[in-house]
């Protein structure tokens, strides 16, 4: 039976590996087939539009139609066979449901956390500007982004661990004289170390590309800056810093989305526990824990629509930046 799952397993692999290269081909050969006898205007119109449509429907049938039908289940009950209209959200606002606290932990994530990822990714990149092992420190910072936000849950809970056998922060903070402290159970300092691992994760990301934005500044306008009598900090102030406005705003946002879907690093350290529950947990918790697919269908409306316009200005400022170029 294995033998034979693993079998299948292994000729569906190969059969998407080899058909979606086949199917792509295929379908562009079928498009110019299917626009050879049209006018040559009217081919040059349809063509991007024909080419185009097996992405279209893709995302329409694994995002557009997701997200339609949580909405429509957002406003049922339970079981999702009685119309309830608004009765969830309400639910979720009301002063029992924990609502309140998920959206205010969310809102402590998403100004903490592009601020200290951004802030400490800046001073890195520009420090590593100027050192001869700039890849190596770079690649050292990036390591964390190589590890999954579940991996990096475990590793900073055992770090955290009360106990200074097992816990690097408290033995550390025993060895100076100090005694134990409950970093996870005792708020509201236990958000802000939640906080810190999602830091840890993403400082490599602002380290990369913000070092990627100091390579892009012309040298000859820092040298002038410098002959003029500008010193470093001057010359960090109005001049580097006004060019990387741009990069700063990309990363801040990327980094803002993430913190407002944050879910791993909360699942596996807390599990929305000891005040420390963000509303991605609190959707999971109300479908897989207590099976109420209308509340966690409105958590999830709920979450949408405060990410929604901040992926609508990421693509703006893309779109800007591609103008630029």
């Amino acid at each position: 039976m294995v033998n034979d799952l693993l079998n299948n397993r292994l000729a569906l692999g190969i059969l998407v590996l080899c058909g979606a290269p086949a199917f792509i081909c295929g379908y562009v050969l079928l498009v110019e087939r299917i626009l050879r006898p049209l006018r040559p205007r009217l081919a040059e119109r349809l063509r991007p539009w024909l080419w185009i449509l097996p992405g279209v429907a893709f995302l329409s049938v694994f995002l557009v139609y997701p997200t339609i039908a949580t909405i429509v289940r957002s406003l049922h009950n339970r079981r999702g066979d009685g119309f309830v209209g608004l009765d969830n959200f309400t639910w979720f606002f009301s002063e029992g449901a924990g609502g309140l606290a998920a959206m205010r932990n969310n809102l402590l994530w998403a100004v903490a956390l592009p601020l200290l990822v951004v802030g400490i990714g800046l001073v890195v990149a520009v420090f590593a500007d100027r050192v001869r092992y700039e890849v190596a420190v770079r690649s050292i910072i990036f390591l964390p982004m190589a590890i999954s936000a579940v991996a990096a849950g475990v590793i900073w809970r055992l770090m955290y661990d009360y106990n200074p056998r097992v816990g690097t922060i408290n033995a550390a903070i025993v060895a100076a004289g100090g005694e134990p402290q409950s970093l996870l159970t005792e708020g509201p300092w236990n958000n802000l170390m939640l906080v810190i691992v999602g830091m840890w994760m993403m400082t490599g990301l602002a380290v990369v590309v913000l070092g990627s934005g100091l390579k892009s500044i012309p040298a000859e306008l820092i040298e002038a800056a410098r002959i003029d009598g500008a010193g470093e900090w001057r010359v960090f102030r109005n001049v580097v810093y006004p060019l990387l406005k741009p990069t700063i705003a990309v990363v801040m946002t990327t980094v803002l989305i993430f913190a407002l879907k944050t879910f791993d690093v909360v699942f596996v350290m807390t599990n929305g526990n000891f005040g420390t529950e963000v509303m991605a947990n609190m959707m999971y918790r109300q479908l897989f824990q207590f099976t109420q697919e209308g509340r966690a269908a409105a958590v999830a409306v709920l979450l949408f629509l405060c990410t929604v316009p901040l992926m609508v200005l990421q693509i703006r400022r893309f779109r800007q930046q591609e103008e630029m170029r």
